[in-house]
């Protein structure tokens, strides 16, 4: 073996590999051209654990409930009582419950598994531009924007989708553009003078809704992909500190911050459904 051999092996074995915390989820592999990234393989699982928990409660579901059942029913009534506050109607409270219930189970699964063990730390070495890059195979789902950002999309077409169905159309369409407002003027402008400085405002006001509703998606999801993964950055810089009893603390808040996040982000979800739900005169 030569000494530029020998040279060679040591450089190798010295290579550093770099890992990052990168903002955007990294692929683990392909379905022909389609990207299969640590985030979108760790929803799955989530989605697969939901499936499962759904059909195991499903099947036991008992007329005389046991401990557990009654802790569960214990559990959704508060969660109704909590919802009655902001629907201002059990009947309403009933009718969102499902959908916006998902997007809690969702969330917060999404935001605790990627604190389990092996989440971020188990992957495969690649070569990137010259470089040995490590990319983890599993990756909290919020902590990738996309996912967070197409939650928000959901939330908010739901909301629009429901307030066409309970309002019709036109009048759902007339609190963005408030068509009739303009129509108005010529008819009532003789009884109410006024009208040619009110309703053209009116009008401004429904025009600023459109801007407020995406903001309500640039907000959703912000907010969740914004907390998910600064605690990730921050169990890293504690475990790259001292990898054993540190993070522990940091891993306790990040359980109830992923908590408080589930909460918040079906809360609003909720807030949008009754609002659009609701005509513009209540």
């Amino acid at each position: 073996m030569t000494a530029q051999t020998q040279q060679a092996n040591i450089e190798n074995a010295h290579e550093e590999i770099i890992h990052e915390n990168t903002m955007f989820a990294e692929p683990i592999s392909y379905i022909g051209k389609f990207p299969i990234t640590n985030s979108l393989l760790n929803s799955w699982i989530v989605v697969f654990i939901i499936l499962v928990i759904s059909l195991v409660i499903r099947m036991n579901i008992r007329m005389i409930p046991g401990k557990v059942q009654s802790v569960l029913e214990m559990a959704v009534e508060g969660l109704l009582e909590i919802f009655d506050s902001v629907t201002g109607s059990r009947k309403k409270s009933l009718k969102f419950f499902p959908f916006v219930f998902t997007f809690f189970i969702f969330i917060l699964l999404s935001n605790w598994m990627g604190m389990l063990p092996g989440v971020g730390s188990i992957g495969q070495v690649v070569a990137e531009h010259g470089e040995k890059v490590f990319i983890p195979y599993f990756r909290g789902g919020t902590a990738d924007l996309n996912t967070t950002l197409a939650l928000a999309i959901i939330g908010v077409v739901a909301s629009h989708i429901l307030g066409t169905v309970s309002l019709g159309i036109w009048r759902h369409f007339n609190k963005f553009i408030n068509i009739q407002t303009l129509v108005e003027i010529p008819r009532k402008i003789v009884k109410e003078p006024t009208i040619l400085i009110v309703n053209p405002i009116k009008f401004f006001v429904g025009l600023l809704e459109i801007i407020g509703e995406l903001a309500k998606v640039a907000s959703l999801s912000f907010r969740l992909f914004g907390n998910i993964f600064a605690g990730e950055v921050l169990l890293a810089s504690m475990s790259a500190i001292l990898a054993f009893g540190l993070p522990i603390p940091f891993m306790f808040l990040e359980v109830i911050v992923g908590l408080i996040q589930a909460m918040i982000f079906m809360m609003l979800v909720l807030t949008y459904l009754t609002m659009s739900s609701t005509a513009e005169e209540h």
